[in-house]
This record gives C-alpha cells, sequence and structure tokens, in this order.
C-alpha cells in the first residue's frame, strides 16, 4: 500500500522521515541522544514552601498562639522551647511527606508508558521514553499516543479532552496530526513521531500522568480531634478562668494558668503521627508488590467494605486463548483460523487478534496460503474487521467479528445458530469468520475464546468474604460468560439484568454487573458510595480508569494499562491479587494504631485540662508550671508516636472513623484517671503537706507515670495483657520514665522531691493500671469499640 508523505516540515532539523520500515536501531540511539529522551520533567513545589505549609494547620496555630503570650509575658525560654516544639514536629511532617514524594517517584518511574514501534523492520513494545523524531509507532484502541505525531495509514477516533477541554472525540486519518496523550477509542492506525519530550504540545504545558492529592478520611479524623477537644477543653478552660478570677488570683497568675491549659489541650504530635503510622506501612507494603500512590490510600485500605472488580485481565488471566473451532458449509478448521488470521491485525495490542494468529500459527498450515490485499482494522462501531487475500483460487473478501455483526452481511444457516448456542452456552466469547466475494459472503465457521480465571481469583475472594468485604464483579462482557466465570471464582449472587444502573443499589444485590459501559462502572461506584459504602475497585483497563478514580480506593493490577496505573491509589507492582488482602491487613493494622494514639491523646488531653482544674480548687494555684507542660507534651505525645511501631490485631471488619464515640470513651476513662491523679494530689497537699512548688513536682511526675498507664491500657481492646508491646513502646517507657524520674529527684526546672514519694506514685500508678483496664473493658463494651 501506498502511504502518504509525512509532512516533513514538522520534524525538527536533523530528522529525516524513513520509509515504513521505520528507523534502524543505531539511528534510533543516536536521536536519543541528540533530542534527549521522551519525557517531561516533573514540576516539583519548592521544598521551602512545603516546609513552612506545616505551621499553617489548627494544631501549629494553637503552638504558635501560646510562643506568642510567652513572649508577652517575658518568658523567652518557655516560648523557646515551645518554639522548638513546634519546628520539631514541622521538621517531622515535612521529612514524611518526603518520603511520600519518593513513593510518588518510585511509581513514576513504574508506571513509564510503552508503544508499539517499528525498529529494524520489526514492531516491537519499548518503553515511550526511548521515542525519537522519525520513529514509526501503531496507535491501537485503548493505547495512549505516546508523543505528537502525524498519521501514515489507518484512522482512529481521538480522545483530546485532556489536551483541548473537548469533550467530543474527532476522527484522524493519514495526513493528520495529533499530540501525546490523546487516547485511541477507535480503529488503529500508523504515525511517525514529529515531537518528543518537552517539545510535544502536552509536555510544553504539563506532565502526562497527573496524581491527585485529595483530603482523606485521616485528615477528617485529625479535625474531628482538634474539634473535640476545643468543645470539651475550651468549656473547662472558660470555667477555670471564671473561677479564678472570682477567687481573687491575679490577672498575672491567670494567664499562665489558661496559657497552661491552652498547651495541655494541643495534640502536638496528632497529625505527624498519623502520617508516620501510613509511611511506615506504606513501607512495607512496596516491599510485598504494593505500591500506594498517596500515604492516605493505606487508610482508605482499612475502611472498604465492597469491592467492585472487572472481569477481565483481574479476576481472569487476560490472556485469551482459542479454545474451539467449528467450521461449516465445508471448511476445515486450518481454513477457518486462515481466514481469521488474515483479517486479524499483525503488531498491534488487541489480545483477540493475537490469539487468533497464535492459534492460526499453530495450526497445521493450508496448502494455499494466502496474500493480503487490503486490510481493514477492527472498528468497535460496526464490529467486525475485514481483509481481501489472494489465493490460487482468486480474490475473496473475509469478515470478522461479532455474530450478529458478521450474520448481517453474511448468509448463514441453522447449523451455525445451532453452533453459536452451544458455544455460548459453555461461557466462551464467540466470533464469526465469513468468507466469499466483494458483494456475497457466507460464514464458514465459529471461533470461541476463552479468558480462564486466574488461579488466585477464588482464595481472594474468599479471604476478602472473611475480612467482611463483598466482592462484585463488573465487567462489559455478556451475563452469560460473565456469570460463569463469577461461578468459578466463588461469586455467587444475582445478575444485574440489562438496562441503565440505579443511582442507588446496595452491593447485596448482585454479585455480577454484565454488558456496563465504562460510564456505567462509575456510575455504579457512586450507586455505593450513595448507599454509605467504602467503595474499591480493582481494574486494569482503560475503560475502568474513571471508576478507579472514583472510587475511595482504586487498585490497578500489574498488568494494567498506564491510565488505569495513574488513576488508581494502589498499584499492584507483582503479578496476582494477593496484594489486595496484604493491603487490606496492613491498613487495618495501620488503621489500630492510629486508633490506638488517637484514644490515648484524647484521655490524656482530657484528663490533664481537668486535673488541673482539680488542682486549682485543692490549692489555689496552678498545679504545674507551662514549662512542665511542655516537657509533659515530650513525654506523653512524642515518646508515644512509637505505638506506630506496636504489635496489633488486624480487625476482621471494615474500620471506621466514630470520631465522637472515640472521645466519649476517652472522657469515660480520663474521667477514671482523674480519680487516680487527684487522689495523689489530694495526698501531697492534706496528708504530706508539700509546698507548692513540690506539688508542682508531684502533678507532673503523676501524669507521666500516669500517662505510661493509658499507653499499656489503651494498647489493647482485651485484657491489657493480651499481647506483648513493640521494642519501640518498651524504649519509649523507659525513657519517659527515666526523664520524669531525672527532673524530679534532680530538682532540675522544678522543685526535687524524695524517692520515696517517687517510688510510692509509681507503685500506685503500676496498680492502678488493673483497675482502668476493668474500666477500659466496660466503656469499650457499652460504646462498641473493637
Amino acid at each position: 500500500m501506498t502511504q502518504p508523505k509525512v509532512d516533513e516540515a514538522t520534524l525538527p532539523a536533523g530528522a529525516p522521515v524513513l520509509d515504513g520500515a521505520g528507523l534502524s536501531s543505531a539511528e534510533a540511539r543516536r536521536r536519543l541522544t541528540e533530542f534527549g529522551p521522551n519525557a517531561v520533567a516533573a514540576v516539583k513545589e519548592s521544598p521551602v514552601r512545603i516546609f513552612f505549609e506545616q505551621f499553617w494547620a489548627p494544631v501549629p496555630w494553637m503552638l504558635e498562639a501560646a510562643v506568642v503570650v510567652q513572649i508577652v509575658l517575658g518568658e523567652d525560654l518557655e516560648a523557646a522551647v515551645i518554639s522548638a516544639l513546634l519546628v520539631f514536629n514541622a521538621v517531622l511532617s515535612f521529612v514524611q511527606r518526603g518520603r511520600a514524594e519518593a513513593a510518588l517517584d518510585l511509581l513514576k518511574s513504574k508506571l513509564a508508558l510503552t508503544a508499539s514501534v517499528k525498529r529494524d523492520g520489526v514492531w516491537t513494545l519499548r518503553p515511550a521514553a526511548e521515542l525519537v523524531p522519525g520513529d514509526v509507532v501503531k496507535l491501537s484502541l485503548g493505547a495512549v499516543v505516546p508523543a505528537d505525531v502525524q498519521l501514515t495509514s489507518g484512522s482512529v477516533l481521538l480522545d483530546q479532552s485532556a489536551l483541548t477541554g473537548e469533550s467530543v472525540p474527532s476522527d484522524a486519518s493519514a495526513g493528520d496530526k495529533t499530540f501525546a496523550g490523546a487516547l485511541v477509542r477507535r480503529g488503529e492506525a500508523e504515525a511517525v513521531v514529529t515531537a518528543t519530550g518537552a517539545k510535544t504540545y502536552f509536555g510544553r504545558t504539563a506532565e502526562l500522568v497527573q496524581i491527585a492529592h485529595s483530603e482523606s478520611a485521616e485528615q477528617g479524623a485529625v479535625l474531628g480531634v482538634v474539634r473535640n477537644l476545643a468543645i470539651l477543653n475550651g468549656a473547662v478552660l472558660a470555667a477555670m478562668a471564671i473561677y479564678a478570677r472570682y477567687g481573687g488570683m491575679p490577672l498575672d497568675h491567670v494567664v499562665p494558668l489558661m496559657l497552661t491549659g491552652l498547651l495541655a489541650s494541643v495534640p502536638v504530635a496528632l497529625p505527624a503521627t498519623f502520617t508516620l503510622a501510613s509511611a511506615l506501612a506504606a513501607q512495607k507494603l512496596v516491599k510485598k508488590g504494593v505500591l500506594p500512590t498517596r500515604l492516605s490510600a493505606v487508610h482508605e485500605a482499612a475502611t472498604m467494605d465492597v469491592l467492585c472488580s472487572d472481569k477481565t485481565g483481574t479476576l481472569t488471566q487476560n490472556a485469551l486463548q482459542v479454545v474451539d473451532v467449528r467450521p461449516l458449509a465445508g471448511h476445515t478448521r486450518e481454513d477457518v483460523l486462515a481466514f481469521a488470521a488474515a483479517a486479524s491485525a499483525e503488531g498491534g495490542m488487541d489480545p483477540v487478534d493475537a490469539a487468533i494468529r497464535a492459534a492460526a500459527a499453530a495450526s497445521a498450515p493450508r496448502d494455499q496460503p494466502f496474500a493480503i490485499a487490503r486490510f481493514t482494522p477492527f472498528d468497535p462501531t460496526t464490529k467486525t474487521a475485514e481483509t481481501d487475500v489472494m489465493s490460487a483460487k482468486g480474490r475473496w473478501r473475509v469478515v470478522k467479528g461479532a455474530f450478529a455483526a458478521v450474520a448481517r452481511e453474511a448468509s448463514g444457516s441453522s447449523e451455525a445458530q445451532a453452533a453459536l448456542d452451544d458455544l455460548t452456552s459453555r461461557g466462551h466469547r464467540v466470533l464469526a469468520v465469513a468468507a466469499g466475494s466483494k458483494d456475497q459472503v457466507a460464514i464458514v465457521g465459529l471461533i470461541a475464546l476463552s479468558d480462564p480465571p486466574r488461579a488466585d481469583s477464588a482464595p481472594l475472594i474468599g479471604a476478602l468474604k472473611d475480612l467482611g468485604i463483598r466482592t462484585v464483579t463488573v465487567t462489559g462482557d455478556a451475563p452469560g460468560t460473565a456469570a460463569k466465570i463469577a461461578r468459578q471464582v466463588g461469586l455467587a449472587g444475582a445478575v444485574f439484568p440489562a438496562g441503565r444502573l440505579p443511582d442507588r443499589v446496595q452491593p447485596s444485590d448482585y454479585a455480577v454487573f454484565a454488558g456496563v459501559f465504562p460510564e456505567d462502572k462509575y456510575r455504579l461506584v457512586k450507586a455505593f458510595q450513595a448507599t454509605g459504602h467504602t467503595v474499591g475497585m480493582c481494574g486494569d483497563g482503560v475503560n475502568d480508569a474513571p471508576a478507579l478514580r472514583q472510587a475511595e480506593i482504586g487498585i490497578a493490577v500489574s498488568s494494567a494499562t498506564d491510565i488505569a496505573k495513574s488513576a488508581a491509589a494502589i498499584v499492584l507492582t507483582k503479578p496476582g491479587l494477593g496484594g489486595i488482602v496484604e493491603a487490606v491487613d496492613e491498613g487495618r493494622a495501620t488503621f489500630q494504631r492510629i486508633l490506638t494514639y488517637t484514644l490515648n491523646a484524647l484521655v490524656k488531653k482530657i484528663e490533664t485540662v481537668l486535673f488541673l482544674a482539680a488542682g486549682l480548687m485543692m490549692t489555689g494555684h496552678a498545679v504545674l508550671t507551662p514549662i512542665l507542660m511542655v516537657l509533659l507534651l515530650v513525654a506523653s505525645d512524642f515518646l508515644t508516636m512509637s505505638l506506630t511501631t506496636d504489635n496489633t490485631h488486624p480487625s476482621r471488619a471494615p474500620e471506621r472513623w466514630r470520631i465522637d464515640r472515640i472521645t466519649a470513651a476517652a472522657a469515660a476513662i480520663g474521667a477514671m484517671k482523674l480519680m487516680f491523679l487527684a487522689a495523689v494530689l489530694a495526698t501531697g497537699v492534706y496528708k504530706l503537706g508539700l509546698d507548692i512548688g513540690r506539688l508542682r513536682t508531684l502533678a507532673f511526675v503523676v501524669l507521666v507515670f500516669g500517662g505510661q498507664v493509658t499507653v499499656y491500657v489503651v494498647r489493647e481492646r482485651g485484657w491489657l495483657w493480651t499481647s506483648a508491646p513493640s521494642v519501640w513502646i518498651l524504649l519509649s517507657s523507659a525513657v519517659d520514665i527515666a526523664l520524669a524520674a531525672t527532673i524530679a529527684l534532680s530538682g532540675l526546672l522544678t522543685p526535687a522531691l524524695p524517692g520515696a514519694i517517687l517510688g510510692a506514685v509509681f507503685a500506685a500508678a503500676f496498680l492502678f493500671a488493673f483497675a482502668l483496664d476493668f474500666w477500659k473493658l466496660a466503656v469499650f463494651r457499652v460504646l462498641k469499640i473493637a
């Protein structure tokens, strides 16, 4: 076939267009050196800007307000210490964000686009980054145009909405230009590369794959904690201020008291702990072949309760095989395969054509091979492909495609219909092949193809069911085929009847949604979300991308297309589906660690403010100074970040953030703790007769020791001795206790306490842990916290 001449004016100087044989490997290497890789440098936000953003959030605002008050009061040391804590928290968050960015960079390296390019006269798949001006590439259905190109043969329907904003696809044929990032919606064509990398139309404005960052449920949980603490502790602080003023406390004493209460209410390390826990989990998942594209995906995996799974390439091997051939009208099996192979594209990525050509190659060769005179690739609108072939017997017109589409152009028979019914009843995908003259063709045979289930699909669905996750399959395939595969992998349930999906539907209503279009998958995810479900979507194709983006957790399998991977929250980098269960298990374990830290932080923040109020009523003074409160923040917040490494028992059911219920549990546990703290302080006031200085030291010590009790009690949903804590928790406890003991015994920053009192407080805290554990179990049972 004569190919139209490419407009050489569109090519850079030094990039002459060769014929349809493409470039040689040597010439391609030379041009790659000259023009550079076909990649767009990522535009990264300034690290300085990112760092200073860590100071602009509700938790930093509270600390910043405390620093300002300290400076106004002339308390420079306290202001410096609080500032140091603020900077430390910002640095920690900055470092963890850096780790997240590193994970994204790793993702981009793994999600490099590929292209079908002709080198040395042979079609081969190569990384799109290796393309150079002058390369001959093939544009097939579902592919992303890898560079700016000009078509030389064939025709395609292109979706260029990512480039132009136009939602209506446009047709392109020989001589037309198109740009990197366009999506081939229909047809097949060959094209020559005219520009690569930053010189492409798209490269001048944006990177091809954009990874979206949206507010996660974790961020909502942080805001919920801050909100509830502000309401509860704000009310207590207001009451304290009124009590102190009407009790005759001077204003210059009331301000430090309020400042101490403010510091007691700030969950300083909470945001950093959320990030740290997710980052540690993400690192573990990467080693297991599960690559989160954003840290929030770890949390979202824990909350998923329904998984929508594509069929082809996800539950099945996406390796179509010819399993049966039914020749008709006196033709042989070899005739049918030869005709079908002639109507199948060579060098593309169509799995149907590849399976047919492989079967034809493995079959006995025909005595009279065909010579192809004309070829029209598969058109989704007509559901057929055509070719004209030459043989010793003359010229044949061959039509291959869906049975109904071929039957409209060919004369059939009852034998063909009976064969079709038999093959489709077995769950096979059936294609018809017709051949004849230009004006009249007849069906010469049927070809049955099958895509068998993956070996790990049934175990995966069983494991997800045990975890409380309902799986449904969503596919564009025929209902019969989809239902058969569903039964084979253990999905029991009804098949959704053909028609428009409702706006609201429950996952338990159907096991199979068949014959759906890409927009239907997207609509189904939204319908599940509308009924309160957290939805995961597992897919591999371009048609899955909208649903992958809409779902709370989109999961792309290792063989997924580039667009599917870029739309997903998690990419499985190893073959198989086991990574989904790994992500759920690790996500739920991380959720438990974060929940434990959150509950621990809430208990301490609530009890500390209440303890300040109780101390004010007992002594008429603030029982903690701002500097002691800062030290307490170090002991109770940063050192207990070791809970992110704790040994946990992942829940067997999907997780949910129930901040109000968690706050209620923290308030109940905090009230019990207050009784213990107040009893110790009362002993110091009324029995030991300690002065206010040593009472403040006693208050600091009992809060630190009591904080350790909280850590070990709330880390377990059952009895505190049910499981062993991690080594890091034990080490942080040792540091915490040693820090408090050193300050209390040495008189550093606060009057010293006798060792006997210190030992007695430690022993009392140890014994109190068992009473608090019993109370915790009752609270958790009432509030249904598991």
